[in-house]
This record gives structure tokens, C-alpha cells and sequence, in this order.
């Protein structure tokens, strides 16, 4: 199975035509645009990119589950799963941490907050919810997995997936082999996701222009340094602790590896949602990188639902940002349980769109700062969201490299294949 030719240089021009016409509708000041552009806005923009994530989306539970039970049940030792289990989670939660610990070092020394001049805004009445450890931790379980794969809960659906798969690897003898038809169940949906990267240029182009066509480019306004510090903190995560990783531990080139997954990154960046980019970062983790489907099919899934770097990322410097704002500074103890904090809150964030929003809330209610000043964040947040879910798939593909390397699961054929 082969992408579609020039798959990369179309959703590049895809995003550039998007933010191009966006942009045109939202600042020209024509009547004739004006009237046009309820009508692009909602039934072009809107419609293509609802139809596009929904595309997407639509593949991620069935997905999910065939390549996670397809890959367990035809692990020839269970050890090895309880191996590759052990090392995925403790990178995740390691590369985590060194993500929110960045982000507090660069916030501390560079101050975003300590100019801002606007009010505090007073609306919180919109904010999210989010949901206690508990909580977090009993939705593993699922009560009803049908439930479940209706709502895209990915911590149950994994759970579930991985149960599965023991007890088909366990049963394979007596069951005719049953493991083989769910290997080409997962072919087909691998098939399914290169149907739908056909339409990813307009798919991109309409996910841009619908947030061109409605923000346009001037929300950043005064909090340009708090943008321009997220951004380098993310760029330096990604390409400098992921080099570092892929260098020393899975001993791989990194710009080799980058340029393996420019595709994957576009995509998250134009989805903002690592569930949504599941069946891509899949497709470019196995067949174009060279992790093992064993390997592949279990850390991928599971970074979509715990790896947050890029969430973690925006939670200490939001946090930073907001308590500069507030005139609080926090001791070196505050540092260090936003740290514990980040890590913990990051296994219950849901791989949508914004949702770190959602456990930034908790943090801030732990040092009692204003829960106001998220509506500063949200101003910006869009734009910055897109760059996180990039980075936060680049980290999933990064941890299943270095896991694959250390289980003999990696063709080094297909990675330094052009």
C-alpha cells in the first residue's frame, strides 16, 4: 500500500490556499464579500472540514482495535508485551516531564506575563469542566465497551483492545487461527485511511479557512511574547529532546526521522486532535518508519490517549503566564507539583481539540490562581493547539521507535528507505 503522490507539497498548498481565501473574506471590506462569506463559511468551510474530521474519526475506534488485537494476539511471548507496556508508559510519562519543566525554565527567565496591561477577563461562566483522577482512572474499565467506542473514550477502548488480544493470543490454537482474519481486517482499515489522505488537501484547505475565515490573524494582540515563548518551547521539545532520544537511544538519524514524518505533523496540525490523526500517525509509524505492528499498534493508541507533551507544554507557561499576571511568584515546591501536576492530569486529557484547557483548570485551582485569566489563554489558544498535536504525535512516533529498537521490532530497511 503506497500514499497518493505528492501527498505532502498538496496539504501544504492546501493549508496556504486556506488561510489565502480566509483571510480575503475577513478583512475585505466588499459587500459582495460579505454576503459571500456566510455562505463559504458554512457551507464550505464548516461542511468540508466537519466531513473531513468525521472521516477521519470514523477510522479510529475500529482501527484502534483491530491493530492492537491483531498485534497482541500474534506476539509469540507475552513477556515481551509486558515489556513494551512497561517501557512505553515510562517514557510518555518521562518525556512529559521534561516538557512542563522546560516550559516553567524558559517562562521563568523570559517573564511573559509581567507586561500585560489588559483587564482580567470576568466571563468564566464558558469554562470547562474537567473530570477528578477517579473519575479518570474508573473510565480505564468500561462498563458497556460499545459505550465506549461510541464516545472515543481511548483509555477504555485500549483497555479492552488489549484484553482482547491476550485472550485471542491465548485461544489462537483452538479457534482456527482466528488472529489471521483480524490481520486483514486491520489491512482493510489501513486501506480505508489511504482513501481518505486522497482528500487531505481539502480537507486541510477547509480546516484552515473556516479558523482564517472566522479569527482572522489578529488575536495574538498583546500577548505576542507568550506566544512567541510557547512556540519556541515546543519547536525546541520536538526537535531537540526528540533528536536527543532517537540519537541516544534508538540510534536513528533524526533528520531521517523528521522528514518521515512531516505528513503525519501536517495532519495533526490541521486536525488539532491526536485521536483524530490516529490512523495516519499509524500508517507512517509501520510502513514508513519501520516499528513493528506489535510495537506500533499498542504505544501509538496509547500516546494519543497519555502522551501530552505539547499540552504540558502550554500548562506551564499558561501557568507561569497567569500567576505573573496575578503578581504571584511561584517558590521552587509550586515548580515542582506543577510538574507532578502536568504529568498526571496529562494521562486524563482527552485527545480533542483544546482540551488541555481542561486540566489547566485544575492546576490553576491548586495554587488558587484566577480562573479568569484563561479567557486570555483561549484568545490564542487555536493556533497554538495545532502546533501542540504535532508535536504530541511526533512524541507518540518518537517512544515507539525507541521501544521497537529496544525489542528487536524495527526494520531498518524500511527506515532508511527514501
Amino acid at each position: 500500500m503506497e500514499s497518493p503522490k505528492n501527498l505532502t507539497r498538496n496539504i501544504l498548498l492546501g493549508m496556504f490556499l486556506g488561510a489565502l481565501v480566509g483571510a480575503f473574506f475577513f478583512y475585505a471590506p466588499f459587500t459582495f464579500v460579505t454576503t459571500s462569506k456566510v455562505f463559504l463559511e458554512e457551507m464550505v468551510f464548516n461542511l468540508g472540514s466537519e466531513i473531513f474530521m468525521n472521516l477521519l474519526k470514523m477510522l479510529v475506534v475500529p482501527l484502534v482495535f483491530f491493530s492492537l488485537v491483531s498485534g497482541i494476539a500474534s506476539l509469540t511471548s507475552l513477556k515481551s508485551f509486558g515489556s513494551i507496556a512497561g517501557k512505553t508508559v515510562g517514557l510518555y510519562l518521562f518525556t512529559t516531564a521534561i516538557a512542563v519543566s522546560l516550559s516553567l525554565f524558559v517562562g521563568s527567565i523570559f517573564k511573559p506575563g509581567s507586561n500585560y496591561l489588559n483587564s482580567m477577563p470576568q466571563n468564566v461562566d464558558q469554562l470547562p469542566q474537567g473530570q477528578s483522577l477517579y473519575e479518570t482512572i474508573a473510565g480505564i474499565f468500561p462498563a458497556n465497551i460499545l459505550e465506549a467506542m461510541a464516545s472515543n473514550d481511548m483509555l477504555a477502548i485500549v483497555f479492552f483492545s488489549i484484553l482482547f488480544g491476550l485472550a485471542l493470543n491465548k485461544t489462537n490454537h483452538l479457534t482456527g487461527n482466528l488472529s489471521a482474519s483480524f490481520e486483514k481486517l486491520n489491512t482493510v482499515f489501513l486501506q480505508l485511511v489511504l482513501m481518505v489522505m486522497t482528500i487531505a488537501p481539502v480537507g486541510v484547505f477547509c480546516l484552515i479557512g473556516k479558523f482564517v475565515i472566522t479569527d482572522g490573524f489578529n488575536i495574538f494582540k498583546d500577548v505576542v511574547l507568550y506566544v512567541v515563548l510557547l512556540t519556541g518551547v515546543l519547536l525546541i521539545h520536538a526537535f531537540v529532546t526528540y533528536s536527543l532520544l532517537l540519537k541516544f537511544l534508538a540510534q536513528l538519524n533524526p533528520l531521517w526521522f523528521f522528514n518521515k514524518m512531516k505528513e503525519a505533523a501536517i495532519f495533526a496540525f490541521s486536525t488539532s486532535s491526536s485521536a483524530a490523526t490516529i490512523p495516519v500517525t499509524l500508517k507512517t509509524v509501520n510502513q514508513d518508519i519501520g516499528v513493528d505492528k506489535d510495537v506500533a499498534s499498542f504505544v501509538v493508541p496509547v500516546g494519543a490517549t497519555i502522551n501530552m507533551d505539547g499540552t504540558a507544554i502550554m500548562q506551564g507557561m499558561a501557568t507561569i503566564f497567569i500567576a505573573q499576571i496575578a503578581g504571584m511568584d511561584l517558590t521552587l515546591i509550586q515548580y515542582v507539583q506543577v510538574v507532578l501536576l502536568a504529568v498526571i492530569t496529562s494521562i486524563g486529557t482527552a485527545a480533542v481539540p483544546s482540551a488541555g484547557t481542561i486540566t489547566l483548570v485544575i492546576i490553576l485551582q491548586q495554587f488558587n490562581l484566577p480562573l479568569e485569566a484563561i479567557g486570555i489563554i483561549l484568545a490564542v489558544d487555536r493556533i497554538l493547539d495545532m502546533i501542540r498535536t504535532s508535536v504530541n504525535i511526533t512524541g507518540d512516533a518518537t517512544v515507539a521507535c525507541v521501544v521497537a529498537r529496544s525489542e528487536n521490532s524495527f526494520n531498518k530497511e524500511v527506515f532508511n528507505k527514501a
